[in-house]
């Protein structure tokens, strides 16, 4: 198990949300997937529900306020000690503050920025809530990377903000894959070069015991998943949700 009850270090995933046009049909497409609980807030903070795994936070789902939004995807949230001056540092990177930096109640202090590339991610520096409370387990957050057409102003731009170092990715030399290490050398993730990529965007890779049974148990829920297949850290499944979410999961390889 990996319970957390301290803030992350800066520069690591920390949450995930996610807006969608249906509150309920989520919940029950995400609890028959993963087995989570819901704890649906109240009306004037836009029902943000926390998705919740043994009583604890691990990402947050809520009604998509904008009615014509036909694009969803998993939000990524990166720790930060100092929510406004990394946002300085992405504007000053190339990119842009879509919203904030704000504070959300006594939880923390967020803001929504956009890298050189298009990609969206948002920034925590927490308070009451310091993020998923449960991750690298089934059922919960295990990675986020990034998939961009453009790796090298991506690779430049999170260099900047996050202070992060660069390395190969040896294991795959078929693929343009950089690691992301925090300055302590802790890897968070990556940034995947592909060509073909039409935007760019992160991606969330959730834990599950059995990614074929998961894939299954997202069709059966309404969802849809592309064949299972091997890679050589385990098992992968391309999942959408039934709002045309795209996210993976991923079970590690049994001998």
């Amino acid at each position: 198990m990996s319970e957390l009850t301290t803030t992350q270090p800066a520069g690591t995933p920390t949450w995930i949300d996610l807006g969608i046009p249906d509150l309920d049909r989520a919940m029950t497409f995400y609890g028959a997937l993963f087995g989570w609980e819901f704890d649906v807030g109240p009306a004037e903070f836009g029902h943000y529900t926390q998705c919740l795994l043994r009583g604890k936070p691990v990402a947050a789902i809520r009604p998509n306020p904008d009615p014509d939004a036909t694009d969803f995807w998993w939000n990524v949230y990166f720790a930060t000690d100092d929510c406004d001056a990394a946002a300085a540092r992405a504007r000053d990177a190339g990119g842009a503050v879509i919203t904030g930096p704000m504070d959300v109640l006594d939880q923390g202090r967020t803001a929504i920025i956009k890298d050189t590339t298009g990609a969206q991610c948002g920034l925590w520096q927490a308070d009451a809530h310091i993020g998923c409370e449960i991750v690298n387990e089934p059922n919960t957050l295990l990675r986020n990377d990034l998939v961009t057409a453009e790796p090298g102003p991506a690779r430049d731009f999170y260099v900047a903000v996050f202070g992060y170092t660069l390395d190969a990715g040896p294991d795959m030399p078929e693929l343009d894959f950089t690691f992301l290490r925090r300055p302590d050398g802790h890897e968070i993730g990556g940034i995947a070069g592909d060509p073909k990529a039409t935007k760019s965007r992160w991606g969330t890779l959730f834990q599950v015991d059995d990614a074929d049974a998961a894939a299954q148990r997202a069709v059966d829920a309404g969802g849809t998943s592309a064949e299972p297949y091997d890679i050589i850290y385990g098992r992968v499944a391309n999942i959408t949700d039934p709002f045309g979410t795209e996210f993976d999961v991923g079970a590690a390889m049994t001998s």
